[in-house]
């Protein structure tokens, strides 16, 4: 069975795009003073094509499904947003390291910044938007690519077309 970082890779963002996405990514990370795990970073639109608007950039440092955990890094530009979706299995917490944005939980909007912890207990719908570039760190139970279910069919849509052959 094809592992679920690989899975999520075949319909990452790639070429020209990728790359200036990537070089504007590292220029804030370095203004910031950090430093990235040695991980091949994902560029993702989600494939609706306006990675400017809805995307983000995931380092996936963990993803140990036999043991029961996932860790991973999540950084949206500014106004950039990922959208609204829910988990039937997966229960994550968030924790905003640099930046600061705007969590809407079935329905509920609220401003979390650096520092600020929120934990997301499966079944509840959610998107977030950055509010200034912004760095999360994701710890959750395992990400399994058919655990994401999308409010915008055209995204769930994509999502099925890209990977229920990938299995």
């Amino acid at each position: 069975m094809m592992k679920e970082l690989e899975k999520v890779s075949v319909s990452a963002v790639a070429g020209p795009l990728k790359e200036k996405v990537l070089s504007a990514f590292q220029r804030r990370i370095t203004e910031w003073g950090l430093v990235m795990p040695d991980v091949e970073p994902l560029v993702l639109d989600f494939g609706l094509g306006d990675f400017e608007h809805v995307g983000l950039i995931e380092y996936w440092i963990a993803n140990e499904t036999e043991a029961g955990y996932c860790g991973k890094y999540l950084f949206l530009f500014d106004g950039q947003r990922c959208p609204a979706h829910k988990h039937a299995l997966k229960h994550e917490t968030f924790y905003v390291v640099k930046g600061a944005v705007k969590m809407t939980v079935d329905g509920k909007d609220r401003t979390l910044g650096i520092g600020n912890v929120l934990a997301m207990p499966q079944g509840c719908v959610h998107t977030f938007e950055a509010e200034g570039d912004s760095l999360i760190l994701e710890i959750s139970m395992p990400c399994l690519i058919a655990d994401n279910y999308f409010e915008d069919r055209t995204i769930q849509n994509w999502l099925q077309r890209n990977h229920t052959t990938a299995n």
